[in-house]
């Protein structure tokens, strides 16, 4: 794919009116390279001015201030944050809601001021807009579809409704699971434990959870975060599910139904 670059733009004395923060599982994780893949077609496909940082793109921090690693964390911060201020960036659109977390919330007090939005309010605010036109009767009419909240776009923050409202506009049956918007259960990947070994217990978080959307009837989860995309997907195939339900971003829906 072409993606602008802003170091590119820059050099040619052009900067991007939004940036595009991958971030680590965008950049890294083949799953979610589908969904930074999805979001820069949609983003392509209307016209945004936009670009990301490539290789210049630093971890925002998140898992080692989250796993205790403040000293870490600062340092990982100050160099972004020095990027972001030498380019100018005023405005960053992100798809996972923890990088949109720190961005947004945890950045300011270190000097780094920006407006920071997530791609289920940035897609929702294009299709109000009209510039996302879908397609009348596409793929996803008629099917059921379960949207699991996310803890850091949830409860964090308090965004519930854009990302349903982008998928009522799919014609798709939104269905909820029993505990959701405010009461969610979380996938079980936040606070760092995506990257450590999982602790004794009874019963796996994820598998809990992807149970719950399984008893829905919905034959596919939207998610809105990376990280809760490969929990969900690895519930559903610990179900033996993977035939009958599929796990897909809020972003991969609506390139699949877009004109």
């Amino acid at each position: 794919m072409k993606v602008p670059v802003v170091s590119e733009l820059f050099s040619s004395g052009q900067s991007p009116e939004i940036l595009f923060w991958v971030g680590c599982a965008g950049s890294f994780d083949q799953k979610a390279q589908k969904i930074t893949k999805a979001f820069a077609t949609i983003l392509n496909k209307v016209g945004i001015n936009y670009a990301i940082l490539g290789k210049e793109e630093m971890c925002t921090g998140d898992p080692v201030r989250r796993a205790g690693n403040e000293f870490m964390f600062q340092m990982m911060a100050y160099q972004n944050i020095q990027v972001l201020n030498n380019y100018g960036i005023k405005k960053i659109v992100t798809a996972c809601p923890h990088c949109f977390n720190t961005l947004k919330n945890e950045y300011p007090a270190l000097g780094g001021i920006y407006e920071v939005i997530h791609h289920t309010v940035f897609l929702q605010q294009l299709i109000d807009d009209g510039k996302i036109r879908l397609k009348e009767g596409g793929y996803f009419k008629g099917k059921k579809i379960t949207y699991h909240d996310s803890c850091y776009l949830g409860r964090a923050n308090n965004i519930y409704e854009a990302p349903r409202k982008v998928l009522e506009s799919l014609d798709a049956e939104l269905v909820e699971m029993k505990r959701c918007r405010s009461n969610g259960l979380c996938c079980g990947a936040g606070g760092a434990q995506m990257f450590k070994e999982e602790e004794k217990g009874h019963t796996r978080i994820n598998s809990e959870r992807s149970n719950e959307a399984i008893g829905t009837g919905a034959h596919i989860i939207a998610s809105a975060c990376p990280f809760c995309n490969t929990m969900m997907t690895d519930g559903i195939k610990f179900a033996e599910k993977e035939e009958s339900v599929k796990v897909f971003d809020i972003a991969e829906l609506v390139a699949e139904s877009m004109k």
